[in-house]
């Protein structure tokens, strides 16, 4: 899951600098990658003024002055996550972060002030998984004329590690790979319009089966060829006679 991750992370980047690609591009966005040990990679890309207005951070807001990388390293930094990577790039005359995020358990995650809106809740119910995500009051900072149109979203996107078989992120937000995504305006996002996000999923992962899946089929198919090599000798044998 981790690769995978890092290889999804590598493309969220070039799509995020470039400002195109698949995925819209969000004014603040949180990327989750969810593993069934409860471990996760949080992928945060946002605007320096969404992170402001949104989580009450208190970061220079001129598009002309450089983000601090140590300050936002130092801002995601805490006893529940681990940031190891800060990626600053521009946008709209706006100067936007992404920040990558490890976690040791998902459902601590809100001990951390920028993550200290949601309240994490991921555990085994029977013979599914169950995530949910709570997404409360923001900041409400006032950042003033940062050139916003009011056309602005935010989105929570979730990659999950094992078939869903329910979700409420509504019929045409499960995407291809996986992936969950609810979508929020950010006016009502900074006036804190509650938001739950919730998953349920199978207790096997995906790459497991995949990688079971490509087992089996490499065994049957040297079982295969190891018969027709057999064949083939003992066809050589009868040809020759006694």
């Amino acid at each position: 899951m981790r690769v995978f991750a890092a290889l999804a992370l590598i493309a969220a980047t070039a799509i995020a600098c470039g400002g195109g690609g698949i995925f819209r591009p969000y004014e603040y966005e949180e990327e989750m990658y969810l593993s069934l040990d409860g471990t996760a990679t949080v992928n945060v890309n946002t605007s320096v003024a969404a992170l402001d207005a949104l989580r009450g951070a208190s970061f220079d807001l001129r598009p002309n002055v450089a983000v601090d990388r140590n300050a936002v390293r130092d801002y995601f930094s805490s006893p529940q996550t681990r940031v190891s990577r800060v990626t600053p790039y521009r946008r709209s005359n706006r100067r936007f972060v992404q920040v990558r995020v490890d976690v040791d358990d998902v459902t601590r995650l809100g001990e951390a002030a920028p993550f200290a809106w949601s309240r994490y809740r991921f555990a085994r119910e029977d013979n599914l998984y169950v995530y949910r995500q709570t997404i409360g009051a923001s900041a409400r900072k006032d950042v003033g004329d940062v050139g916003w149109t009011g056309r602005e979203t935010v989105a929570f996107r979730l990659h999950l590690p094992s078939k869903i078989t329910y979700h409420n992120a509504g019929p045409d937000n499960l995407k291809r790979g996986n992936i969950l995504v609810w979508e929020q305006p950010l006016a009502d996002r900074v006036k804190g319009e509650p938001l739950t996000l919730d998953a349920r999923m199978e207790t096997q992962s995906i790459l497991y089966r995949t990688l079971w899946l490509f087992g089996a089929t490499f065994a049957a198919v040297a079982v295969s060829f190891a018969l027709m090599i057999w064949w083939v000798l003992r066809r050589g044998r009868s040809a020759e006679g006694p």
